[in-house]
């Protein structure tokens, strides 16, 4: 018997255990990063808010251009059979849509490439560790590299042009930092390796609108402030207004709403897990195991 426990690919159309999901060293999304791919969170067996998944890696492929055959249902039955496969409870359900291969070799036409579509689950992911989320993440305001303009890159389409955020984890990791954050060339605040950034200034939650992916945690923020009676805005945060903030918090697919002790030699909260955030994290977790936002995998269906 298969055994999938340690996780599962979806490739070509077969389930294979996750040691054997492999696509081509000549696929674009390998050598050009021609690639675009998005994470669902599944918790207590539970997707959480898939169709708001699927709705923006369909928008990710249309304006890459990528054309894949699997249609929708195709897709979401795919990530469903992978969980179940695997028996996993909580896991990191990623659906990928790449380039391909080119179809005459050596060719440099974007519109000659086989684009395929792949996925693969594997037991839950935290962006932050867990213990890092509990003290508070020691976050590096990077000075030695900016974010890649939305100009060159489309921020909006999750995509693997980690270029800027790599060099930005090595300076945050030189500095005795957990992770890393980025400013634009203009110094407002983006975002991070894997996730959105928010400041909170009395009743004011704020996160960056540009240079930064729209995040499906970010929007459940959003969302969850509004219903907390706390004022929230997308625009664009000067660094300098980030140091004067009474909390800063991160939101991510891997992890939820993520509490920030200090941003450089900046501490917030006594070095700790500010209140309002708690009080925000505590809600995003009420609301990953809300039916009106979840689905069940029926793990079931495969044995």
């Amino acid at each position: 018997m298969t055994d999938f426990s340690s996780g599962a690919g979806w490739v070509g159309g077969e389930f294979v255990p996750i040691g054997e999901a492999k696509i081509g060293v000549t696929d674009w999304g390998v050598t050009h990063s021609d690639i675009t791919y998005d994470v669902v969170p599944v918790w207590n067996g539970r997707f959480f808010r898939l169709d708001d998944y699927l709705d923006r890696f369909e928008r990710s492929m249309a304006r890459l251009r990528l054309s894949v055959p699997e249609d929708r249902a195709t897709l979401h039955a795919a990530l469903h059979k992978m969980v179940a496969l695997t028996g996993i409870k909580d896991a990191y359900c990623a659906m990928v849509a790449s380039r391909g291969s080119p179809l005459i070799p050596g060719t440099r036409d974007p519109r000659k490439c086989g684009n395929h579509l792949f996925g693969w689950t594997v037991p839950f992911v935290n962006v932050i560790p867990l213990d890092v989320q509990a003290r508070g993440a020691k976050v590096r305001l990077a000075e030695t590299v900016e974010r890649i303009p939305d100009t060159a890159v489309d921020h909006t389409i999750k995509n693997y042009h980690w270029g800027d955020f790599t060099a930005g984890l090595f300076e945050a990791y030189d500095n005795g930092a957990d992770t890393t954050l980025l400013a634009d060339r203009d110094g407002n605040i983006t975002e991070g390796p894997g996730f959105n950034a928010f400041i909170i200034k009395g009743n004011n939650v704020a996160t960056p609108d540009r240079h930064c992916l729209k995040g499906i945690t970010r929007r459940t923020t959003l969302e969850l402030a509004e219903e907390h009676g706390m004022s929230v805005a997308e625009r664009t945060i000067p660094k300098e207004e980030m140091f004067e903030a009474d909390e800063v918090f991160l939101t991510t697919s891997g992890g939820g709403v993520i509490p920030v002790a200090r941003v450089n030699e900046r501490v917030f909260s006594n070095d700790a897990p500010g209140p309002v955030t708690m009080q925000l994290r505590e809600a995003y977790f009420a609301r990953r195991k809300d039916p009106a936002y979840t689905e069940a995998v029926d793990y079931g269906a495969v044995h």
